[in-house]
């Protein structure tokens, strides 16, 4: 199984130095990580505690560089890795300047970009950016819609939608990758409701269970979302899935490399392709991180 690593607790790990961030990414290209990560606030309002997937695990003082341009820094210091957002928040972006910016990480990185999305769950964002929260799925759909056209089709490109229209025009250059559906792959972090399972069939690659909590509902959303596949003419084997691991440590902190390797193979049985680990919340300062990382992908690798 494929391993990613999401990259938080930027005050904690890298005392706010981003430079630092640099210096960790080199060592999770080494180490053999497929996926290094990046969350995306664009601000943080007071409220976390109406965070609805539990409990918020930072305050609202919390730094959360944007990720598309940390990544893009990342990209010049490693070679392999892919890049990934999990998530950004694309209805907070201009569509034609989002698809721009993604257009030229993924063409910096040599194709390596994987693009994790939703709307997010604080509406202070949608305010501070000036948009309608209550339209915060037009804006998604119909942003990456217009990103999707933007990458994929021959310049010049005109487009049609309630929220944004725009054409004839060109917005290049064009991603590396170049997927018939959307170019650069779409992996869309939400509940796998049958109005979401639609949203991903229709233009994603991949899912992001941030809102599942049981094992029944991640193996309901994923033959739902295969079965979403079939019914679109897609292949449901090319579905990728990116959900949370457990990482089982030894009294001393290191990871328990056989033990974490048994509380996740259901994961791979379910159609899970890449086990999610995130360093704010297991590696407890940067100096551990190159064990962590390494120890991390031995015990995904046999599952």
């Amino acid at each position: 199984m494929q391993v990613s690593v999401t990259v938080s607790g930027f005050s904690r790990l890298f005392d706010n130095d981003l430079g630092r961030v640099l210096d960790a990414a080199r060592v999770l290209d080494a180490a053999g990580a497929t996926t290094l990560v990046l969350a995306d606030h664009v601000v943080m309002g007071e409220r976390t505690d109406r965070y609805p997937f539990g409990t918020f695990p930072y305050g609202p003082d919390e730094p959360w560089p944007e990720p598309l341009t940390l990544l893009s820094a990342i990209a010049a210091v490693t070679e392999r890795v892919r890049l990934g957002t999990g998530i950004v928040l694309t209805p907070l972006r201009p569509p034609a300047l989002l698809a721009k910016v993604c257009a030229t990480l993924d063409q910096i990185s040599r194709g390596r970009l994987d693009l994790g999305v939703g709307p997010g769950w604080q509406r202070e964002e949608y305010a501070a950016c000036g948009l309608d929260w209550s339209r915060r799925w037009d804006l998604l759909d119909d942003g990456l819609r217009a990103c999707a056209a933007l990458w994929t089709q021959t310049a010049p490109v005109s487009f049609a939608s309630a929220t944004v229209a725009f054409g004839p025009t060109w917005c290049l250059p064009q991603p590396v990758q170049c997927s018939p559906i959307t170019g650069i792959p779409l992996h869309y972090g939400m509940a796998a409701t049958p109005a979401h399972v639609a949203r991903i069939a229709a233009l994603g690659a991949g899912w992001l269970p941030i809102h599942t909590t049981s094992v029944e509902q991640l193996r309901d959303g994923i033959d739902a979302l295969r079965a979403a596949f079939s019914a679109a003419g897609r292949d449901p084997a090319t579905l990728r899935v990116r959900a949370s691991a457990k990482v089982v440590t030894t009294d001393d902190g290191h990871v328990d490399i056989e033990a974490t390797r048994s509380a996740s193979t259901h994961l791979a049985d379910l159609g899970v392709t890449e086990a999610a680990v995130g360093l704010g919340r297991h590696a407890k300062d940067a100096t551990a991180l190159e064990r962590f990382v390494r120890d991390v992908v031995d015990a995904f690798a046999a599952i």
